[in-house]
């Protein structure tokens, strides 16, 4: 059995990056393997529901967060009040995180020693995601600063990194 990493944009996502997702991450579950993803909008959530879907005892997926989910919820639920994502995003994500610790408790991995979520955690939390993972596929959306980041880490790692790029406007 392999951990395959799932890395990719949050900001952005359109029918064709939500269909290779799913297909690539039903390729995973039904080989037998397990995703490990980094508990994100876009590409993150939506390769989480595929894997429920496909696993409803989440026993082959594993979400690091940057922090403790308590606080990257009020995190999320904060950004949607000052109008980067909506308050509908904030309340899915919020929502899939409780309910695959409620199945799981052991498919989210919590980082108690972040307490404030910024791009240093998130960048943490990526090589997070690399260390428990024997391959990477990345979703790679307008050139995205954070995806490029587990790849780098990936690469520097030694393993396999397989890239979609997607352009969307």
């Amino acid at each position: 059995m392999k951990w395959i990493g799932i890395s990719g944009g949050w900001r952005k996502t359109n029918s064709q990056v939500e269909e290779d997702v799913r297909r690539v991450v039903s390729e995973i579950i039904t080989n037998g393997n397990g995703i490990v993803s980094g508990g994100a909008l876009g590409v993150d959530y939506i390769a989480t529901v595929e894997a429920i879907k496909l696993n409803p005892s989440a026993t082959l997926i594993r979400v690091y967060l940057p922090t403790t989910l308590q606080i990257y919820s009020a995190h999320y639920r904060k950004r949607a009040i000052e109008g980067v994502i909506t308050n509908v995003q904030a309340e899915m994500l919020v929502s899939q995180l409780e309910k695959l610790a409620k199945i799981n408790k052991d498919a989210i991995i919590e980082n108690k020693e972040n307490k404030i979520v910024n791009k240093d955690a998130y960048y943490q939390r990526n090589m997070e995601v690399i260390r428990a993972s024997d391959e990477l596929i990345a979703f790679h959306i307008n050139k995205s600063e954070g995806t490029q980041d587990a790849i780098k880490k990936a690469e520097e790692k030694g393993i396999l990194v397989r890239k979609f790029e997607y352009t969307i406007n």
